[in-house]
């Protein structure tokens, strides 16, 4: 893993889009994962002022849900899809085929796993990872436990993920959660990964450690040969 120490959350944003922009000028047609939540913010925005100077650049951009609040409508203002549409389809006109999601409440959720699973066998891998932490250590909604699921799975979510900034204003909280599991995910081309946020600075240090484990799904990382952490040092 390759830290990038940045001064704030704005040098840290700057930094991730600056990387993902040289990957596009090499490999236009990219299968990019984005994560949800607070940390990627600013990198979406700044993405998305590239993409208003340079929306040919984007063209071929592919993009690939992480995760999903399982029993969520899709429409709803809390679901991951919402988000990304919010966020990054619709400001940068990533049409549909070039979006595979998880359907957020589907009739059976295992099935759609599978289903994920069988899309990214025929698409992947994912080229760009771009992974947040949670105050847990989990990515996406692999979560700590005694062991980690490789593909596609249905996730019990833990209340650290259900006091999430996106569970606030929900009215009903999620039952489980929908997300790409570990395996997919370190075998991402490249991770980029966000370190911000309050309240982290403990599993932060605790990620410093270097030590793997299934309880700091986070610590995984150490293992992947190209991931881009971009540190925000006023979160320490």
């Amino acid at each position: 893993m390759e830290i990038h120490y940045c001064s704030d959350y704005h040098e840290m944003s700057q930094m991730a889009c600056d990387q993902i922009i040289a990957n596009l000028r090499e490999q236009p047609n990219q299968l990019l994962c984005p994560t949800k939540g607070a940390s990627p913010m600013g990198l979406y925005k700044k993405l998305v002022d590239h993409y208003k100077k340079e929306s040919a650049l984007f063209d071929e951009l592919k993009i690939i849900k992480q995760d999903e609040w399982g029993g969520l409508s899709a429409s709803d203002p809390n679901s991951c899809e919402t988000y990304l549409k919010t966020n990054l389809l619709e400001p940068m006109n990533i049409p549909q085929e070039r979006y595979l999601s998880f359907d957020s409440s589907p009739v059976d959720a295992k099935k759609e796993c599978n289903r994920m699973d069988n899309e990214i066998q025929e698409k992947g891998p994912l080229d760009i990872c771009i992974l947040g932490m949670g105050r847990n250590g989990h990515l996406g909604f692999n979560e700590p436990s005694k062991h980690l699921t490789p593909n596609c799975h249905i996730a019990e979510l833990s209340p650290t993920s259900l006091m999430g900034s996106m569970t606030k204003t929900m009215s009903h909280k999620p039952n489980y959660g929908l997300t790409l599991g570990m395996a997919t995910l370190l075998q991402s081309k490249e991770i980029i990964f966000l370190l911000t946020g309050e309240g982290k600075k403990d599993v932060i240090k605790k990620l410093m450690n270097k030590e793997i484990s299934t309880f700091l799904p986070a610590s995984f990382l150490w293992l992947h040969p190209n991931v881009h952490c971009y540190l925000d040092k006023s979160s320490l």
